[in-house]
């Protein structure tokens, strides 16, 4: 064994820094074939162009004894403050000595054998720069501090305007909500007025006629006055008697239509100057509205994790903090593939390529920001379908294929799964016996895709089959109700904004149902209007859709922004349908039933709430916290969560972009 020095010898090998920084340490076979540890924490205070002085404490008997008796060789990652990544060196063991007074502590000199030269000098720079410009790096870091606090200044700044620009944009909407309710009283009273109006001129012209023929008769009678007896002279009076109170009624009723007339005049001025405001609160609404869903696109951007590419699906609710759900990474990525924002796509992509683990060679639904580790093991085919088509989505719109292969793959064993299915269903997972309408309808996406992409037919016996299943199962009643699965009647929202996202007003048809029927059911079952606290504390009306039919729910409604975004989209599809047909009555109906759900998600914006989030825009998840959305899960905690999937799908909302679109003509 080599000699053992003492500590205070060992001092003018090494620089000695006035603070120290961890190292995690693992020991190896000399020949490199294998490590004989886990990774282990340690630190360093003492660094050196040839080494490093390790400290360490609580090493096992049989590490001790490699390392004492210098059998093994020590791999490094030395993390040095304000720099990455780390350093990585291969090192031997120079001396080891137990320091003195602290039982289970132990020094460990070190001997590099292999380091990169780049990492060497960065290491001895540092070095340098802590012992000898301590001085300078003082000056420095009250420079630093100063620019600091300005940038926090500046971050203040930021954060305060963006939450000025939802607080703006909520309270336009209100404003522009309020107007267009006034247009509507101004527009009840003027046809109150208009029928008033109408019906004086029937009295009066009614009038007019008997006052007429009262006249005709008393002419006659004059004329033949002379002659007239005693009783028909009393006729000829009683007849100028009802002409003189006809011309009062008559006079009567001229003054009350003169009165409407001026009433209608007023009406519409009055709707004329309302409309006009409503045209400035629109314009100014159409700005509002743009700068905050590039805000809201910037939240998704912010929250991205640099070292995993993985986005966070909720902000503000402490127990879902840091978990990327992979449905929701499918929607980020499709946000980013229509920013353009292809780098950012691909970061998403790229984890699941190649880092991702699998169960049952699918992914599991959710996983880790931080590291990428899953957060459970639990498998379904939905979220898979859904980073299939994000995959797709990006081929498509980049003519990068790099990620087809992750796209096939995912199909290849969802195709496994509906091999299983004597009718071609797509079962609900690996593990899972049931069977989900949603997840078929996606799968008819995909597969469409993936056909319009390969060519390959394989893909579109897959989508038929499934067109087969979900005429069996989801769409196998006259009454329009779809299920929400095999064998299960539930009403679900989102199948029935999906039914016409994925497969398009023309295929419904053909299968027999009625896509205007569809929508008329889900407005009558699961549109709800709920009290809404906003970020300012106003309350508000809000209108949309609910997860499930309230009257089922005795929580009582509850708006999903999500499913709710999902709806406009299906109105806007059918708006392009009859505009096709040549239909613009139906088309601008759907129009503006959009556009209005639109306008009530927006007074639903909150600004972010964490530091990252700098204030920029988001959507809650729903419009209540912790409440049961009748198909098994519970809203997030928190009226200030921010939620992924309902912002995503509300910027594809405002876009007009259907992430189902099967692209196949119709």
């Amino acid at each position: 064994m080599s000699h053992q020095p003492d500590f205070r010898e060992e001092r003018r090998r090494y620089i000695r820094l006035d603070s120290v920084f961890p190292v995690q340490f693992r020991l190896y076979s000399f020949d490199g074939s294998a490590p004989l540890s886990e990774w282990l924490q340690g630190y360093t205070s003492n660094i050196g162009k040839g080494g490093i002085l390790l400290h360490v404490h609580e090493l096992s008997s049989d590490l001790l004894l490699l390392v004492r008796t210098q059998q093994a060789r020590i791999e490094l990652k030395i993390e040095m403050p304000l720099n990455r990544p780390a350093v990585a060196a291969h090192a031997t063991v120079a001396w080891m000595q137990e320091k003195t007074g602290e039982s289970g502590k132990f020094g460990i000199g070190l001997s590099y054998v292999q380091i990169d030269s780049t990492h060497r000098s960065r290491l001895v720079k540092y070095a340098f720069i802590k012992k000898i410009a301590l001085p300078s790096a003082l000056a420095l870091a009250c420079v630093f501090a100063v620019a600091l606090g300005f940038d926090t200044y500046l971050n203040y700044r930021l954060i305060q305007g963006n939450k000025a620009l939802v607080s703006q944009l909520v309270e336009i909407l209100r404003e522009s909500t309020s107007a267009k309710q006034k247009i509507k009283e101004i527009s009840r009273d003027k046809e109150d007025a208009q029928r008033s109006l109408q019906t004086l001129q029937v009295r009066i012209q009614a009038l007019e006629e008997e006052r007429r023929t009262q006249e005709l008769a008393a002419e006659a009678a004059e004329k033949e006055k002379a002659t007239m007896e005693e009783q028909a002279q009393g006729e000829l009076a009683k007849a100028e008697e009802r002409i003189r109170k006809l011309n009062d009624m008559i006079a009567r009723l001229t003054k009350d239509k003169t009165g409407f007339q001026d009433r209608l005049i007023v009406l519409q001025e009055k709707e004329n100057t309302v409309t006009q405001e409503l045209l400035r609160l629109d314009r100014k609404k159409a700005y509002l509205e743009k700068a905050n869903f590039d805000k809201m696109y910037r939240w998704l951007v912010v929250h991205q994790n640099p070292r995993t590419g993985l986005v966070m699906s909720y902000e503000g609710d402490r127990a879902l903090k840091d978990m990327a759900f992979m449905y929701d990474q499918a929607l980020v990525v499709q946000t980013y593939v229509n920013f353009s924002d292809f780098e950012r796509a691909a970061k998403v992509l790229d984890f699941f390529s190649r880092r991702a683990k699998r169960t049952s060679g699918l992914f599991v639904n959710a996983y880790y920001v931080n590291d990428g580790s899953p957060v459970e093991y639990i498998v379904h085919s939905g979220p898979n379908i859904w980073l299939g088509i994000a995959a797709v989505r990006y081929s498509q719109k980049t003519q990068d294929k790099r990620f087809m292969p992750l796209a096939e793959d995912i199909a290849r064993n969802i195709m496994r799964l509906q091999a299983q299915d004597g009718e071609g269903g797509i079962v609900g997972g690996p593990s899972v016996s049931w069977y989900s309408t949603e997840h078929n309808l996606d799968a008819y996406a995909f597969f469409n895709m993936l056909y319009a992409a390969t060519n390959n037919e394989s893909y579109l016996a897959s989508r038929d089959k499934v067109l087969r299943w979900l005429s069996a199962h989801s769409y196998d009643r006259p009454e329009i109700p779809i299920k929400r699965g095999k064998g299960d009647s539930t009403i679900a929202t989102d199948t029935y904004a999906w039914s016409i996202a994925a497969l398009g007003p023309k295929k419904l048809i053909e299968l027999g149902m009625n896509p205007d029927k569809i929508l008329e059911f889900a407005q009558e079952n699961c549109a709800v209007e709920v009290e809404y606290t906003a970020a300012d504390g106003k309350k508000s009306l809000v209108r949309g859709f609910d997860f499930a039919p309230a009257r089922h729910m005795a929580r009582g409604g509850v708006i999903s922004t999500e499913w709710t975004a999902q709806m406009i989209i299906s109105y806007r599809i059918m708006a392009d349908y009859y505009r096709s047909q040549n239909v613009e009555t139906k088309a601008l109906a759907y129009e503006r039933t959009a556009d209005e759900y639109l306008a009530s998600l927006c007074t639903m914006i909150i600004s972010s709430p964490s530091p990252t989030g700098q204030g920029e825009g988001c959507l809650p998840y729903a419009s209540a916290e912790s409440v049961d959305t009748g198909h098994g899960w519970v809203t997030p905690n928190g009226m200030t969560t921010g939620s992924v999937a309902g912002t995503a799908y509300t910027i594809f909302a405002y876009y007009n972009y259907n992430p189902l679109d099967p692209g196949d003509g119709r």
